[in-house]
């Protein structure tokens, strides 16, 4: 079989690799951790009782939750079923993007529905301000213990998509494609702050436009899929922070003493981001104990990561991997993430419906 992975390599290299000869991918490594059917997974996250949370947004066509516990692989409202009730007041999920458990064991919930203009999935809703909370959830006790709504932001661009929290400096960091910009939430107060906007680490490359199956990831009106800064990272000691767009094959970082100094002018906190190198199209990020940077990459069905000696590897590649998403890391020595299949939506396959359900979280051994 060693022909068939020079060619899939060779075909990857010119980006022209077909899902037909990827099937021929198989890992027994990879796992499967649950199944949703037609209910698509997005947000992941794990505590350290190995409890497995999943967020479910409401861009998907079929919805029934927005955050889950999943428990004998069934799905759980999670924290309970009035926070998941339709309902866009206070207590009630709009459309949850994100999960992130911080050092400390909370369950950090980002609700974020986009305001048109800076959705990254096409969306053409009415509303002209997206809605935007940040819930900390005790996982212990299983209540919302704060709850910020991002108030000086601004809601007719932004789009916030994921967060890492760094309960050292009590920030939380998070990425905003809808306008290029990393904002980092002041969790004392409340604020917030919008860094790295529009520069070249946080901007899309308009040029690297993404193929599957021979097919331009393009909507019904040809616009292509295009997400600036997308995919955010913390270490654990909370020295780095690690961001990258999706079209853009770069990773990038910065010490969070900088991020976090608010006497830094805009230039002088550019000046402070490392270029890590090219890591492919990717799209979740995630940091283990090791300080491996753990990278999802749907075009060649991998799960990449990068070690402390910037060396890049790969963790697992398997057919089934379409487009592999958010990620979260066991006390068991297992890394959990989704499969959102994105590309195989209509929207971005030509009309063309081609989603291998049932949608899943997989999970597979950390080295």
């Amino acid at each position: 079989m060693k022909w068939i992975n020079n060619m899939v390599f060779v075909l990857t290299l010119f980006g022209i690799m077909d899902h037909t000869l990827a099937q021929q991918y198989h890992s027994d490594a990879l796992i499967e951790a649950a199944s949703f059917g037609k209910y698509r997974a997005i947000g992941v996250s794990v505590n350290t009782a190995n409890r497995l949370f999943v967020a479910f947004p409401k861009q998907n066509t079929d919805y029934q939750y927005g955050l889950t516990e999943i428990v004998n692989g069934e799905r759980v409202p999670y924290p309970n079923e009035e926070w998941n009730k339709p309902g866009e007041e206070a207590g009630h999920f709009v459309s949850v993007q994100d999960l992130y458990v911080d050092a400390n064991d909370f369950l950090w919930v980002l609700d974020s529905k986009p305001a048109p203009s800076g959705s990254i999935f096409g969306d053409k809703g009415e509303a002209a301000e997206g809605q935007f909370k940040l819930l900390k959830i005790n996982t212990r006790t299983n209540q919302v213990e704060k709850r910020y709504n991002f108030d000086d932001l601004d809601k007719s661009k932004s789009g916030l998509n994921d967060v890492r929290v760094d309960v050292q400096k009590n920030k939380a960091y998070l990425s905003d494609p809808g306008q290029a910009a990393i904002v980092v939430l002041d969790l004392a107060t409340g604020k917030t702050r919008q860094v790295l906007e529009k520069t070249s680490f946080t901007l899309a490359d308009p040029d690297l436009i993404l193929v599957y199956d021979g097919v331009e990831m393009r909507d019904k009106n040809g616009k292509p899929f295009m997400s600036n800064v997308n995919g955010i990272a913390l270490t654990h000691d909370f020295k780095y922070f690690y961001f990258k767009p999706i079209n853009k094959k770069h990773l990038y970082r910065i010490e969070t003493q900088y991020l976090t100094d608010e006497s830094l002018t805009e230039k002088e906190l550019e000046s402070k981001v490392e270029d890590m190198g090219d890591a492919g199209v990717t799209h979740g990020l995630i940091a283990d104990k090791k300080g491996n940077i753990y990278l999802t990459n749907s075009l060649d069905y991998t799960i990449k990561y990068l070690s402390p000696d910037g060396q890049l590897h790969t963790l697992v590649q398997d057919s089934r991997l379409l487009w592999p998403d958010s990620l979260g890391i066991g006390t068991d020595g297992f890394l959990y993430f989704s499969c959102a299949q994105l590309p195989q939506d209509p929207n971005w396959s030509n009309g063309k419906n081609r989603t291998e359900l049932p949608y899943r979280v997989f999970k597979v051994q950390l080295p």
